[in-house]
């Protein structure tokens, strides 16, 4: 990936700094995306230009604990809460055909199979138990929550900000 000068290389979101653990500097991370916080990864916090280390990694995959450079105590972790934690593109892990980024999708129109309006627009991905869910806002319908699995979703296009739902397997004629 290439980038202009003085322009920061796309970044992925890798969570948001929660409540700090402990006394040296370590914290929570909220809406962690745990294989992007591994031990040595860059990590850019609230947009910085320059990346931190991650120096440790405890916790687990839903709650991991992370310390970074240039958070050596309690007060340091305190004072990043609430930010969030951005990773390089190019040190993202690559993704298979028929995987996104959450940031890719959200502003995506979503349109019915059957045409007519579209439904409104991804504003947010969440992580439910057992698949990803759309959250669609701006449309007809109000608020509508669409399951990321195959039966659901039809197409994907990205450069084109468009997702195509399955309208009646989503029962939205109803």
């Amino acid at each position: 990936m290439t980038t202009s000068p003085g322009q920061a290389p796309e970044r992925v979101p890798a969570g948001t700094i929660g409540k700090a653990h402990g006394l040296d500097g370590s914290f929570y991370v909220v809406k962690a995306a745990a294989a992007l916080l591994a031990k040595g990864a860059q990590v850019f916090v609230d947009g910085e230009a320059e990346p931190r280390t991650v120096e440790r990694r405890s916790g687990t995959d839903d709650r991991p604990i992370l310390r970074l450079s240039g958070a050596a105590s309690r007060n340091d972790a305190d004072a990043l809460r609430g930010k969030p934690l951005t990773v390089a593109l190019e040190h993202a892990p690559e993704l298979d055909d028929d995987e996104y980024w959450a940031h890719d999708l959200v502003g995506c129109s979503v349109q019915p199979k059957s045409g007519g309006d579209a439904l409104g627009l991804v504003v947010e991905l969440m992580a439910y138990p057992s698949c990803e869910i759309l959250k669609v806002d701006g449309g007809p319908r109000g608020e509508l929550l669409v399951p990321l699995v195959r039966d659901a979703i039809l197409e994907v296009d990205v450069p084109g900000r468009r997702i195509t739902v399955d309208d009646e397997f989503l029962a939205l004629d109803e």
